[in-house]
Parts: structure tokens; C-alpha cells; sequence
């Protein structure tokens, strides 16, 4: 798994790195999700960076917007926050993005933002980056024939991911 190697090499860097579980697809939603993650709050500081893919980036959105501090950076990675049209997963989802999200809080605790998408994902659709880059007010960066930025796109590993990260570090 991409995080899997992501987090070794972070770690033979001397960083800790903290990789939550959260129930999925059963108990899918932003509450149980939030109680999975009161664990890790503790370790939210002005050094940490959150890195997010798929529906994740919502749900620290979420966890941002309770922040009474803000962290270093976030990576959100084929990120969206209104629904896909897309049945099999919107039901899903719609607990995370169906919900106003305060802005500017966010953006107050949070230094900086990086979202990355792919202009060829099949599942969201690059105007989905597009509309989260605009709220946090930062830059769109888009990989082209990247799919979903995970292994079934072939990304046994996601370098540019790692190097973004390192320089943050």
C-alpha cells in the first residue's frame, strides 16, 4: 500500500507518523469517523502535517474546522466535497460534504494547503479539485493520466507526494 511505504520512509526520517482506522464501509459516516479519530487529536500541533485521500480531505476538513490551534499543512489528494453523482458512493459520502463547512476557520487552522487531483480520475471528476482549491483559497496542482492516485492507477509509490511533504518538513 502506498501509505504503508509512505509512512516507513517519513519514519526512517526520524517523523512520527500516525495512520487512523476508520470503519468503512459499515459505519461510514462523519461521527463514528470523528470518535475514531479522538485518539490522534492529541498529536495535532503547528508541526503536524494531515494527509488525506479520496473522502478523507471532508473529514479533515471537519476535523480542522474543531482545531483550536492550527497545523502546518494539509495534502489532500483526489479530494471533493460535494457529491459525485455517483450512487454507489454519494450515500456514502454524504455525511462528510453535505454540511456547511466554515471557511475561513479552516483556512485559519490550517498554514497551508495542497490539493492535488487527476485530470483523469473515475471517480472525481477534476472540477470536484477545482471547487476544493477555490474554498482554500490555494492552487490546483493536477497530475495528468493519474486515475484515482492509488494503486489500481499504479502508484505502488507517490513520489511527488513525498517530496511535497519533505519540503514542508
Amino acid at each position: 500500500k502506498i501509505i504503508d511505504k509512505a509512512k516507513k520512509e517519513l519514519e526512517k526520517l526520524g517523523h512520527s507518523v500516525y495512520v487512523p482506522k476508520f470503519p468503512t464501509p459499515e459505519n461510514q459516516s462523519l461521527g463514528p469517523w470523528l470518535q475514531a479519530f479522538e485518539e490522534y487529536e492529541k498529536y495535532l500541533d503547528e508541526d503536524t502535517i494531515v494527509v488525506g485521500h479520496s473522502l478523507v480531505p471532508a473529514f479533515l476538513l471537519s476535523v480542522l474546522e474543531g482545531l483550536s490551534h492550527p497545523v502546518k499543512a494539509a495534502f489532500f489528494v483526489s479530494g471533493f466535497i460535494s457529491l459525485l453523482g455517483n450512487p454507489d458512493f454519494d450515500g456514502l459520502n454524504e455525511s462528510f460534504i453535505m454540511k456547511p463547512f466554515s471557511w475561513k476557520t479552516i483556512r485559519n487552522n490550517c498554514k497551508k494547503f495542497y490539493v492535488i487531483n487527476s485530470a483523469t480520475d473515475p471517480y472525481v471528476p477534476l472540477a470536484k479539485g477545482e471547487e476544493l482549491a477555490k474554498f482554500l483559497h490555494t492552487d490546483l496542482i493536477v497530475l495528468k493520466n493519474a486515475g484515482h492516485i492509488n494503486t489500481d492507477s499504479g502508484f505502488a509509490r507517490f513520489d511527488f507526494l513525498l517530496k511535497k511533504i519533505r519540503e514542508e518538513l
